[in-house]
């Protein structure tokens, strides 16, 4: 007999994944937060960059930058998720910002004096880094208690669309204020950006003491031990080991390193002289990955699973090594754009994953664990596609990295085929 109302329920549940996070009030408003924040974080590297370059005119310091922007993800990830599994992660994520204020604001009174010297630079970079770390984690772990886990992935999702937004839109509006209001009081303005989330989180009513059946467990901060205990935590899921795995292997081969490289690839494509032909290249990534992130949204596809996050993994890695062999400038355009999909897939799915299946008494740490080897290990891609380009050129330096991380990704298929074995309730 036919069963009539399978259509409609097929239907409805159809639409319960169309942009599924957007359904809770709170994380809306987080992600509006998020978003500007993001935007703020762009604006400030475009005008202290910029202030940077005229100033010291030292390859060294921009070098520092990128080391200062992600080496505190490799050193502190694991820490910072352990802090928000031990304290409220809305006053984490609350210091954060802070911080990000604090570097903005210190960066205006310095320019604003004419008094900065290198090593100021240096510390304002510093903090700006840890800022970042203290945000990930506790915003993660924030937004898992907001949405719950069967609207997890869309949340990351609309997360990752909402950097991106920041990303498209903070160079623009950071150039806007560099010209109009000049670098001083361009980067105070900046700073206040960073509020509507800092004040949204006083009193906004999500967390683990808000969660109905949730567990809190006070465990104690190890500091570096904690890497060690997430490790032995997660030790015995080889879905959270394989998806690790795969976000530190992307990260290490290849990261978001060639975006650094950009200019030449531009040039060597033939539209190093043309400004809007570098600049459709420099934003297909990020393109790719907002309207990406949107259509799988809006048409509900690409549920979390293990072997389809390795798999589309390796299809970033072939879509990178095309474009790091082609000389055809609207092919390299197309590319990056499917890369920038295929990023936005692979590590949202990867992240929902560790995310659910971490033991609720780590997740933090598990997320922080997640993060350094996502984010810590792009420290690594700028050895792997940076320097080896100085040695053989980009194109080869990121075409061999993007074979190697395909044998690596290979493995891990292997590697996920393994029997798992069921832990004891």
């Amino acid at each position: 007999m036919a069963e009539t109302p399978a259509s409609p329920e097929k239907s409805e549940k159809k639409k319960k994944l169309s942009f599924a996070a957007l359904r809770h009030p709170g994380c809306r408003v987080y992600l509006i937060g998020a978003a500007l924040a993001m935007m703020a974080d762009n604006i400030e590297h475009v005008i202290s960059y910029w202030i940077i370059f005229q100033k010291f005119h030292s390859p060294a310091l921009g070098g520092f930058a990128i080391v200062a922007h992600w080496l505190p993800f490799l050193l502190f990830s694991v820490y910072s998720g352990a802090l928000a599994d031990r304290f409220d992660p809305r006053r984490i994520i609350q210091i954060g910002m802070g911080l990000f204020i604090i570097a903005s604001t210190g960066w205006g009174v310095l320019f604003f004096t004419d008094s900065l010297e290198m090593w100021h630079a240096a510390l304002l970079l510093v903090i700006h880094g840890l800022a970042g770390v203290l945000w990930s984690p506790a915003a993660q772990l924030l937004v898992h208690h907001m949405v719950g886990g069967d609207n997890l992935q869309s949340a990351i999702r609309l997360m990752a669309i909402s950097r991106n937004l920041g990303q498209l839109f903070g160079p623009a509006i950071g150039a806007a204020l560099l010209l109009s209001l000049g670098s001083a009081m361009g980067i105070i303005v900046n700073a206040l950006i960073y509020l509507p989330l800092l004040i949204w989180l006083i009193a906004a009513p999500y967390g683990p003491q808000f969660s109905e059946g949730a567990k809190i467990v006070r465990r104690g901060v190890k500091g570096f031990g904690e890497i060690f205990d997430a490790i032995r935590g997660i030790s015995s899921n080889y879905n959270i080991v394989a998806m690790v795995l795969l976000a530190g292997g992307t990260s290490m081969f290849v990261g978001n390193a060639h975006s650094a490289q950009m200019p030449e690839f531009a040039a060597d494509l033939g539209a190093g002289k043309t400004g809007i032909l570098y600049s459709i290249l420099l934003a297909a990534n990020a393109a790719g990955a907002l309207i990406g992130g949107i259509i799988l949204e809006t048409r509900g596809w690409l549920q979390p699973k293990p072997r389809t996050a390795i798999f589309m993994g390796g299809l970033w890695a072939i879509a990178l090594g095309g474009f790091a062999i082609t000389g055809n400038y609207v092919v390299a355009v197309a590319l990056i754009f499917i890369a920038g999909f295929l990023n936005l897939s692979f590590s949202a799915m990867a992240q929902t994953l560790t995310q659910l299946e971490a033991p609720p008494e780590i997740r933090g740490r598990v997320i922080g664990l997640y993060n350094m080897s996502n984010n810590g290990l792009r420290t690594f891609s700028g050895v792997t596609v940076g320097i080896g380009g100085g040695a053989i050129g980009i194109h080869w330096s990121l075409g061999l990295s993007a074979v190697a991380l395909v044998v690596f990704i290979a493995g891990l298929m292997v590697y996920t085929n393994r029997p798992q074995a069921v832990p004891a309730e």
